[in-house]
């Protein structure tokens, strides 16, 4: 594929709705050869467009390859969650030629099991775009998980470990037990199978989703859970793997809500990088740091479930760094 990056324009000021908190950004002043090391790149676009997606995947340079591509997405509980359009993401995905990855849920809904899942995906449209592989339909593999702080395993579904390369495409909005969800949550509980969740809920405690809001984690103890799992696909990925955000539809609850509350503060635009904890960090940012009113809501349900927990989590497994330098696509 033909690879391109649009006109850069390197933000380095505390300035707009992206003002980056003093200690995540390097400043002006640093070395340069220091900088290189300690932060990492994220890119930026405002306008939401099918257009503007696929210019963000091709400014990470990147280029996902490989005999079987996965696109992790959510496919969203009900027909009125905030999950992505597939207006918008069309263009991306066929230009990939990738499949549809989703792991099942580990409560009773539309995604319980496989053939709910696939039903509930084909409703949304994904099944019209590409094919849908729901991981765990036919059983699960563990992933070892180095250095973690709860668990010593990610559950996920066997045919996740038949992907060559893996695409990270996520809605970043609220979420009511994690505060926010983002790419950390995307390859941790997003594609742990229903087993995986409920380990991942628990700190370790029990893989048995029957029994699993009996024995959910002290809040950071789940987060840094969340951080374990994480860490296990990014060290099972390796450099096949990258990370894109779209930050619309800014609602409070997660797109597993089939009624989540309506959004109150406007869409922020496409976020991308190479480093899924600079690029939730990034996100996190511009809506702390936002001049839109509506932010309120969703910042009290980051700061009520201590959601930045998960990146100073998964910063010191070495997933990545919450340093970073904004690059804004024109």
């Amino acid at each position: 594929m033909k690879r391109y990056i649009a006109s850069l324009i390197v933000v380095v000021s505390c300035c707009t709705i992206l003002s980056c908190a003093k200690n995540h950004q390097e400043t002006t002043a640093q070395p340069e050869e220091e900088t290189a090391v300690t932060e990492s790149t994220v890119y930026y676009i405002k306008d939401i467009t099918p257009e503007n997606l696929v210019k963000i995947y091709n400014a990470l340079g990147r280029e996902a390859k490989g005999d079987k591509i996965g696109i992790k997405i959510s496919t969203g509980e009900s027909d009125k969650s905030n999950h992505l359009d597939t207006t918008l993401i069309g263009p991306l995905v066929r230009s990939i030629g990738g499949t549809f990855i989703e792991s099942n849920t580990a409560y009773e809904g539309n995604r319980r099991h496989a053939h709910q899942h696939a039903q509930t995906a084909k409703a949304h449209g994904y099944s019209d775009l590409a094919g849908v592989d729901i991981l765990d339909a036919e059983g699960t593999v563990e992933l070892p998980v180095k250095g973690g702080k709860h668990l010593t395993k990610d559950i996920v579904g066997k045919n996740y470990t038949d992907y060559d390369f893996t695409v990270v495409l996520s809605h970043f909005k609220g979420h009511q037990m994690g505060g926010f969800g983002g790419a950390l949550k995307n390859i941790s509980i997003g594609i742990a199978s229903a087993e995986g969740k409920t380990y991942i809920h628990t700190a370790g405690k029990t893989d048995d989703p029957a029994i699993i809001w009996q024995n959910v984690a002290e809040q950071n103890d789940f987060l840094e859970s969340m951080a374990d799992a994480a860490k296990a696909i990014t060290d099972h990925a390796g450099e096949n793997i990258l990370y894109i955000n779209v930050a619309n539809r800014l609602s409070v609850d997660c797109d597993c809500n089939g009624n989540p509350e309506a959004p109150e503060m406007a869409d922020l635009g496409i976020f991308a990088s190479l480093d899924p904890v600079a690029l939730d960090r990034a996100c996190v940012d511009a809506v702390l740091n936002s001049e839109d009113p509506g932010k309120e809501a969703l910042i009290e349900r980051i700061k009520s479930r201590n959601g930045e927990h998960i990146l100073t989590a998964a910063e010191e497994l070495g997933i990545g760094t919450q340093k970073y330098k904004l690059v804004e696509l024109k």
